[in-house]
C-alpha cells in the first residue's frame, strides 16, 4: 500500500494551465518513481523509452 505523502510547501507549482506541477523535492520525499513521465522525475525514468 501507498503512504500519504502531506503537501509541503515547494512540493508543486501551478503551470499557467492551471494544473499542480509537482517538483523534484516532492519526488524524493515520495520515494519511488510512478512512471507517469513527471516533468521534474529524480529517478530519470524517459516515458519514450519506457
Amino acid at each position: 500500500m501507498k503512504k500519504i505523502i502531506p503537501i509541503e510547501e515547494g512540493d508543486y507549482y501551478l503551470t499557467p494551465e492551471g494544473y499542480r506541477c509537482f517538483t523534484e523535492q516532492y519526488h524524493l520525499r515520495r520515494g519511488y518513481c510512478c512512471e507517469s513521465g513527471c516533468r521534474h522525475c529524480p529517478y530519470g525514468y524517459d516515458r519514450n523509452k519506457g
